[in-house]
C-alpha cells in the first residue's frame, strides 16, 4: 500500500472526543488501550489533505470566506464520479455537520404536532433531532434476517400513512447494522413516502465506504419524482477522516425545502478551512480513500474469522457498508448495563453500546474497524480472554 494505515497516533490530551470520554470514565486505563466507539478513524489523514492545507494557509488571508466555484465543482464532480448523479450547483447547501443539519431540517420541515418516522436500531442523533424539536417520534423496527436486517415494509407503510407523519429520516448505508440498501428497497421506501406525502431526509454520510461486492444507490440515482421528495445528507468527513473540520453538503433539489432550511433560525455555512479541506479531499485524496476501504475490509475479514473461531456465541452481522461492525452478544446472558460494565472493566473495550441505537439494540455492540490491524487484534484477544474467564463459559 502507498499509504500508512499501521501507525497509531495516541490522541490522549488532544481533545479527541472518544479518547477523552474513555479517560474521564477510567482515568487509570492503560496507555495502550484504544477506544472503538465514536465513528472517526484511528488512521493518519491523507498526506495530500494535510500538505494542501499547509500550502493554502501559507498564502491565505483569514477573513470572511464563502464557497468558491472550485468548491462547488469539487462536490458536483465527486458525486458524478463516485455516485453517478450530477447535482446542480443551486441544490447544494453547505452546513457544518450532519447532526446539526438533522436538527435544523426537522425544525424547518415539520410543524408542532407532526411526527417523524425512523427505523431502529439507528444512529441515535435521529431520535435527538426529533425530540429536541418537540416533534413526535414514530418507530418502525428493522427485522433481523440471518446475519443482516431488512425493512418491514408493511409496518413502514402503515406508519407512513398516519396523517401526522410528515417526515422520514432514512439511514443509507445504515448505521449501525451495516446494510447497503438495494435499488429495489430504496424505490419501495421512496414510493411509500411519495404516496403518503412524507418527505425524506436521506443520511448518506457513509456512502463512500462500501465493502467489495456491494454498491450504494443514492436517492439521487432514482427518478426525479423521488429525488425531488428528498434531502440527501453528504459529507467528506467520514470518508476522509476529517470530522473535526465540520463540513457537510446537503443536496436538496426542491427549492421550497432549501429555502425553509437556509432561512431557518440558526442556519450558518462553513469556515474557510472547511471549504478548502472538502475541495482537497474530493480532488486529491481518492487513492487514499480506495486504500482505506481495502484496509478496513481486511479488518472486517479478520474480525469475522476471529469471532467464528474463538467466540462463536457472538453473532456477527454482515458489514456491507460503513466501517462499523454490528455484534449480538445476547448469548452471554447479560443485561445491557451488565454487558457494558463487562466490556469496559473486564475486556477493556470501549465500544458504542447497542442500547443507544434504541431498545432493539440492547445486548448488541458497535465496533469501529477503522484502526490499525494490530490494534484490532489486541482488542479482540482481550475480549476472548475476558469471555473465557466468565464462570458460565469456563464451566463448559
Amino acid at each position: 500500500m502507498k499509504y500508512d494505515f499501521e501507525t497509531l497516533v495516541n490522541r490522549t490530551g488532544t481533545g479527541s472526543e472518544k479518547w477523552e470520554m474513555m479517560r474521564q470514565e477510567m482515568p487509570e486505563i492503560s496507555s495502550d488501550i484504544v477506544p472503538f466507539s465514536i465513528a472517526d478513524m484511528e488512521f493518519k489523514p491523507a498526506p495530500e489533505l494535510i500538505d494542501g492545507l499547509k500550502s493554502y494557509l501559507d498564502q491565505a488571508v483569514l477573513g470572511y470566506t464563502g464557497a468558491t466555484d472550485k468548491y462547488y465543482d469539487s462536490v458536483i464532480h465527486f458525486m458524478e464520479r463516485h455516485h453517478g448523479f450530477l447535482p446542480e450547483r443551486e441544490w447544494i447547501v453547505e452546513i457544518a455537520g450532519i447532526v446539526p443539519a438533522l436538527k435544523q431540517m426537522v425544525a424547518a420541515f415539520t410543524k408542532p404536532g407532526e411526527s417523524v418516522l425512523i427505523m431502529r436500531p439507528v444512529y441515535h442523533p435521529f431520535t435527538a433531532a426529533v425530540e429536541e424539536n418537540g416533534r413526535n417520534l414514530v418507530i418502525s423496527e428493522l427485522v433481523e434476517k440471518g446475519n443482516t436486517y431488512e425493512i418491514d415494509f408493511e409496518d413502514l407503510e402503515r406508519k407512513a400513512s398516519l396523517p401526522e407523519v410528515t417526515l422520514l429520516i432514512f439511514c443509507s448505508p445504515h448505521n449501525p447494522v451495516g446494510r447497503v440498501w438495494t435499488k429495489e428497497e430504496l424505490i419501495r421506501v421512496c414510493e411509500i413516502c411519495l404516496k403518503h406525502q412524507v418527505y425524506i431526509i436521506s443520511d448518506e454520510i457513509h456512502f463512500d465506504i462500501i465493502m467489495p461486492g456491494f454498491r450504494h444507490i443514492s436517492v439521487g440515482n432514482l427518478e426525479k419524482k423521488y429525488f425531488d421528495n428528498c434531502a440527501i445528507c453528504t459529507a467528506p468527513t467520514k470518508s476522509f477522516n476529517m470530522a473535526g473540520l465540520q463540513v457537510s453538503n446537503l443536496i436538496i433539489p426542491d427549492r421550497a425545502h432549501r429555502e425553509k432550511l437556509t432561512m431557518s433560525k440558526g442556519y450558518d455555512a462553513l469556515n474557510m478551512i472547511s471549504y478548502k479541506a472538502c475541495e482537497l479531499a474530493y480532488n486529491c485524496c481518492e487513492e487514499w480513500l480506495s486504500e482505506m476501504i481495502a484496509y478496513v475490509d481486511q479488518n472486517r475479514k479478520f474480525a469475522e474469522e476471529f469471532f467464528a473461531e474463538k467466540l462463536p456465541m457472538v453473532k456477527v452481522f454482515q458489514m456491507q457498508g460503513t466501517y462499523l461492525l454490528w455484534l449480538d452478544f445476547r448469548a452471554l446472558g447479560m443485561e445491557a448495563e451488565e454487558l457494558e460494565r463487562f466490556m469496559k472493566h473486564e475486556a477493556k473495550l470501549f465500544l458504542d453500546e447497542g442500547y443507544i441505537f434504541g431498545e432493539s439494540g440492547r445486548g448488541y455492540e458497535r465496533l469501529n474497524l477503522a484502526c490499525p490491524g494490530w490494534v484490532l487484534k489486541a482488542a479482540l484477544e482481550r475480549l476472548y480472554y475476558a469471555v473465557a474467564a466468565l464462570p458460565e463459559i469456563r464451566e463448559k
